[in-house]
């Protein structure tokens, strides 16, 4: 037993090591077990002053990746995109996008032509107006080709161009102090076309950089960019909703936007060359396409007419010609519309099934020799005006085709020609060189404008 009572000795975890006695059965004590256990881990009672300090792992400060258009981005991936995005100082040396040079008010206009211009009398849907003296202006301003101007029509003293120097330029035509009141560099290459806006001061232009841009004049801010990945060459806003405009590009590619949203309603698709110009018909639901077909041999792609809501061609045997259109212009009553063409006429075809040429009535006496010239209608629809290759503008009666006047106007390609939205009796013209020139019509029904350089 007493072997058994030392084999078996109850040791405890509290006792000492130095051989003490304890208690064991029958009330006898005897010394612990000669050989201690082994020593234990220390139980810690408090921590310590100085702790270990683990290794930390920290996540490498890459910088924020750009996201996928059209995937999705976590709200990590955006609080790291956000981290990173640092403002910048100002480079002086860099190009403001926006510059005021003169006031948009048509205060600095002279009271007669002001007057006039806010005169809102109809007769047979034309202003009728005494015609106020000096309306012929000269604005220089651009250094490269102008391709497109246009009008305001809720501001009639203001006109709008786009140029190859990258700008769109906002004049003031009629301005006793500073005609070019603004000058937008929003864009990073040549300007193609440019429209006014119907809601608020805005203008909307496109081009060689693949963008279409809204703008605020007044603010002279941008309202939205809508990026492609074509040039955009055309814009053109709908007629029924100022909401939705159409863009045209170097691919063939339509795209029907919303200004508000800034995405794309409907698309257009078609094996389609460069779009040369857009045009919807008066009521809004057919458009009217023109495009370069000049690498093949089909030329019955060169003008397509187009169901707007079901976006399927209506016809594309419009136009057998084998030549390109670079505009298209449609009656402001009448059912039918314009083409200028390469062969060096203007081309006149119906707006109703089946969108017939008309085979025994042209305009011909102008040139265009590969020039991007536009014609446009004058406000009654009794006249067609166009540019031409040898810096002229020709002035057709639209209904029997007949030159009433051939102006000289610059030496080089005039490229456009616009009438004034109010003014019957006033039209402003652009060249290749970059000049812009308003003409006025007197009582003898010569027009009249700036001397030739």
């Amino acid at each position: 037993m007493d072997l058994l009572s030392k084999a078996y000795a109850a040791t405890y975890d509290d006792d000492d090591d130095d051989g003490v006695s304890v208690a064991v059965a029958g009330g006898r004590s005897e010394h612990s077990n000669p050989f201690p256990p082994p020593t234990k881990r220390p139980r810690p009672e408090t921590y310590s002053a100085n702790p270990i300090q683990m290794p930390v792992f920290r996540r490498p400060n890459f910088p924020a990746e750009a996201p996928i258009p059209g995937s999705y981005i976590s709200k990590r991936q955006r609080a790291a995109i956000a981290a990173d995005a640092k403002p910048t100082e100002p480079n002086p040396n860099c190009v403001h996008t926006s510059q005021v040079l003169g006031s948009l008010s048509d205060s600095d206009v002279p009271h007669s032509i002001s007057t006039k211009l806010r005169r809102r009398k109809k007769e047979n849907g034309v202003a009728s107006y005494q015609k106020p003296p000096s309306l012929s202006a000269a604005l220089d301003g651009h250094v490269k080709s102008v391709n497109a101007m246009q009008w305001s029509v809720t501001h009639g003293h203001l006109l709008a161009s786009a140029g190859m120097d990258n700008t769109v330029s906002i004049w003031n035509v009629w301005s006793s102090i500073q005609k070019r009141a603004r000058i937008f560099n929003f864009h990073h290459a040549a300007v193609k076309d440019v429209k006014w806006s119907q809601q608020g001061l805005s203008v909307l232009s496109c081009g060689y950089d693949c963008t279409s841009r809204l703008v605020d004049v007044e603010k002279g801010m941008e309202v939205r960019v809508f990026k492609e990945d074509q040039i955009v060459q055309v814009v053109k806003f709908s007629p029924d909703n100022h909401n939705l405009f159409l863009s045209g590009g170097s691919k063939g590619l339509l795209k029907l936007w919303d200004t508000r949203t800034g995405t794309v309603v409907h698309e257009y698709v078609r094996n389609l060359g460069p779009i040369l110009d857009v045009e919807f018909t008066l009521d809004g639901k057919n458009l009217i396409t023109s495009s370069d077909v000049s690498r093949t041999n089909l030329s019955e792609n060169s003008i397509i007419v187009w169901d707007v809501s079901r976006q399927v061609p209506l016809s594309n045997q419009v136009y057998a010609e084998a030549y390109t259109c670079p505009c298209i212009r449609r009656h402001p009553f009448e059912p039918y519309f314009i083409a200028q063409s390469n062969g060096n006429y203007i081309a006149i075809f119906s707006t109703k099934p089946p969108f017939r040429l008309d085979k025994y009535k042209r305009y011909e006496s102008h040139g265009v020799s590969g020039f991007p010239i536009k014609c446009n209608f004058s406000l009654d629809g009794n006249t067609v005006a166009t540019g031409s290759s040898d810096g002229c503008i020709y002035f057709y009666n639209s209904k029997t085709c007949k030159l009433l006047k051939k102006v000289k106007a610059y030496e080089q390609a005039c490229v456009d020609v616009v009438f004034h939205p109010t003014l019957p009796d006033v039209v402003s013209s652009c060249s290749w060189k970059g000049e812009i020139s308003v003409f006025e019509r007197d009582t003898c029904h010569n027009w009249n404008g700036p001397t030739v350089n």
